[in-house]
Order: C-alpha cells, then structure tokens, then sequence
C-alpha cells in the first residue's frame, strides 16, 4: 500500500510549498482518497498564511491547510461504508507524519475515516469544492425555515451562497452589501441585489448576515435594524469585537454566532442542488495546477477579482 503523498505545506506564515509527506497507515473505517481538486479559503487558510489565526488547541506550523477537497477513493476499508471508485468531498484530514493537518485536505493523497467523506455526484465535478461553504451558508441562516434572511454584508463566495439560499425562502428578496465595484456583479438570476452601503438607506433590516469578517461592523449594522432584529456573524474575526451598547440596547438587538456547517446541513445542500434550487454556477472564477500551489495561494489572497480558486491534483499520480 502507497503511503506516499504531495501535500501543500506551510512551513511557516507566508512560507508555502507543495512537499512529499508519508500518511498514517488507514484502518477498517478508513478509506483512501486520490483527490482531484481542492479549494482556497480566503478566510481561515488566509489566516493560517499570514500567521494572524488565533491560538487554538492543534494549532502549530507545518501545517497541512484544506477542508474543500474532491476526489476519488482508492482503497475502503470494510467499515468505512465506502466503496472504491466513488467520488466524495472530503472536509479535511489529519492522517500526516510530518506535519499537522489544519485542515488537512490540500494533498494529493489522504486518508480519513469513511464517515467523514461526503459521496457527491459526478455532475457536480469541480464544483463539489464548494459542498462545504454551501453547508456553512446553509447553517449560518438556519435553513428556509428559520426566518428571512434580508440583509448580507460581503460578496464574496461565502456571501453569495448565503445569498442564493435566503432567496429560495417564500417572498425573500434579500439585498447584499459589497464595497469593491468588483465584486457587485453576478447576482442576476438568483433572486437578490447587491448594493453600495452607503447608496441604501434601510434602517428596518430584520435578520442580517455577516460574512465580511470586519471586527468594526457591529455598530454599523446595529443602526440598520428594525427593534427586536438579529445580526448573525458568519464570517471569521481575527480581532476582538465590540459595539455600543445604548443603540442595541434601544433596539433589544439579538447576535447570534454561526458556528461550523453540520451533517444536516451537507445533506440539505445536497438536496437543494439535486432539485436544481440551488446552483454553485460561475463561484470558481481562477484555477492552478497543484505544481503552482504558493502562486494560487498568493493569487487566492491577493487579487480581489479571484473568488474562488482551486487547486487541479489530477495530473499527479
């Protein structure tokens, strides 16, 4: 059995190379898999690069980033529910010898325990990356049935998908916010619009999502609500957060943090993608070889015009 893997490895913050690791040996719940593609997160990885996530227990460099991998497997165990051949999304690993898995999943081989690979069709193809963020939108806003989403600050991937799904609720009609001219197209056809803070004068927003990753927002959002709203942070804060209190106060303003996606979560997107409710069309806007992974990294986190990029692992064998 081939133990031996390409990985993406970050030695250090801002120091990235693709480097040959050996993998911890799988057992009869593990399963084997020879991953195709794998995504960028431009929110925790870009923290993991840049050296300013915050402590946490597992933390340490080198690290292995990744939790948005899709490949085939190659071996099953017999109680990994599993079977060879299979595509699956893969949310991270922590199956390496010589460095940690934070998350895990940007190598060319891994292995993980079968309850932890989610099958995904083959139509999907690349788009199967995007499985993870669409559960996470998906968790953020509790679903179709937890309330109108009507206000979405950031347009990135992340703040697309929660876009998509708060318009698939009856009457929902959700608006985004996006500072970067850039990033204010491509909401045509999927039921919201995308503005300008400072060209919308609503101050009646009942729920509204998060997902800029801005410490410094509460009090901003906070003056937009409607009495009794709720603010949902979806996004990632590297630095302490704080507002006023006599606006919230006057407000009776509800925060809420969203916390990782949930199982439920991956099998309700899945369903709305079956259905053709929800699409992941035109999100992964750039793509590299694995070969070129530090300029993908760098590309990832550099240039506001890439939304999402992936990384192509098929041409190594």
């Amino acid at each position: 059995m081939n133990l031996d893997t390409l990985a993406v490895v970050l030695d250090q913050p801002e120091s990235l190379a693709l480097k040959p690791l050996t993998l911890t040996p799988p057992g009869d719940a593990d399963v084997m898999v020879a991953i195709e593609w794998s995504g960028i997160s431009t929110g925790t990885e870009r923290l993991l690069w840049s050296g300013r996530m915050p402590s946490f227990p597992g933390m340490g460099y080198p690290l292995v980033p990744g939790y948005e991998s899709v490949g085939r497997v190659t071996w099953a165990g017999d109680r990994s529910g599993l079977e060879v051949g299979q595509r699956v999304f893969v949310p991270g690993a922590r199956c390496y010898n010589e460095a940690r898995g934070l998350f895990g999943g940007a190598a060319s081989l891994i292995v993980l325990p079968g309850e932890r690979a989610v099958p995904v069709s083959d139509a999907l193809g690349e788009d199967a990356v995007l499985l993870a963020l669409a559960a996470t939108a998906h968790h953020a806003i509790g679903g179709l049935n937890a309330g109108p989403v009507d206000l979405i600050v950031g347009h990135g991937v992340l703040g697309r998908l929660v876009a998509r799904i708060a318009a698939l609720a009856e009457g929902a009609r959700p608006t985004v916010w996006e500072t970067n001219p850039e990033r204010a197209q491509g909401a045509e056809g999927h039921g919201y619009q995308v503005v300008a803070p400072d060209q919308d004068h609503r101050t009646d927003y009942r729920r509204i999502c998060d997902v800029s990753g801005d410490s410094g927002i509460l009090d901003t959002l906070i003056a937009r609500m409607a009495p009794g709203g709720e603010v949902i942070l979806a996004g990632f804060y590297s630095q302490p957060l704080s507002f006023s209190f006599p606006p919230a106060f006057m407000r009776e303003t509800r925060i809420q943090v969203a916390a990782e996606w949930r199982p439920p979560d991956i099998v309700a997107v899945k369903q709305l993608l079956d259905s053709g409710r929800l699409s992941l069309d035109g999100l992964i806007t750039h793509r590299e070889p694995a070969t070129r992974a530090d300029a993908a990294y760098r590309t990832a986190f550099g240039d506001p015009n890439c939304l999402k990029m992936i990384l192509d692992w098929r041409s190594i064998s």
